[in-house]
């Protein structure tokens, strides 16, 4: 098993939904070891578009770096993401932050993600929801949230996933383990 950080976000719609499908498609693959609260942030980039709504979740897997992005991609496009605009608005972008303690470059995949450790959004939420997470080569993650300080970013409360919600998760994901 390896334990893999995933990066949410969304600005399109009802975040918050698309938020907690991605987590459910997700859940129902791999085993949630935690997540963080819901932050708010402006988006970046060149194109006008509202506020995302982030989180970050960890997840056990034996998944190797592909099929998670596979994953990712595919819940992605359950929830209607559209690339057509770089850095434009989304329903649910979903990123691999940590892929365990490896470096992974392969075509379309880059592990820990290039922006890590310049995004407050990422590494204030990532360290919530997973405090002694660290770069490959050991370097805590922590030690880079000094310099994102004045990035703004809102704490706006707990990822709280509805009852109906995590039932149908539950199983969903019994009903695909016995497959």
């Amino acid at each position: 098993m390896v334990r893999v950080a995933v990066g949410f976000g969304s600005n399109i719609g009802d975040r918050q939904d698309h938020l907690d499908a991605g987590l459910g498609v997700l859940s129902a693959s791999w085993t949630p070891v935690s997540r963080s609260s819901l932050y708010e942030s402006a988006p970046v980039g060149p194109v006008e578009q509202g506020p995302f709504l982030n989180a970050v979740a960890v997840f056990e897997t034996t998944a190797g770096p592909a099929e998670v992005l596979s994953l990712l991609l595919a819940a992605e496009q359950s929830r209607g993401r559209t690339r057509e605009v770089r850095w434009g608005p989304r329903t649910l972008d979903l990123d691999l932050l940590l892929y365990g303690d490896r470096t992974v470059e392969e075509p379309g995949l880059t592990v820990p993600h290039p922006e890590l450790t310049n995004r407050r959004f990422v590494l204030e939420p990532l360290l919530e929801a997973w405090p002694e997470a660290a770069l490959p080569d050991g370097t805590p993650l922590g030690g880079f949230l000094p310099a994102v300080r004045d990035q703004h970013v809102e704490n706006v409360g707990p990822w709280n996933v509805s009852l109906w919600r995590r039932t149908w998760w539950r199983l969903l994901k019994a009903v695909s383990r016995k497959q």
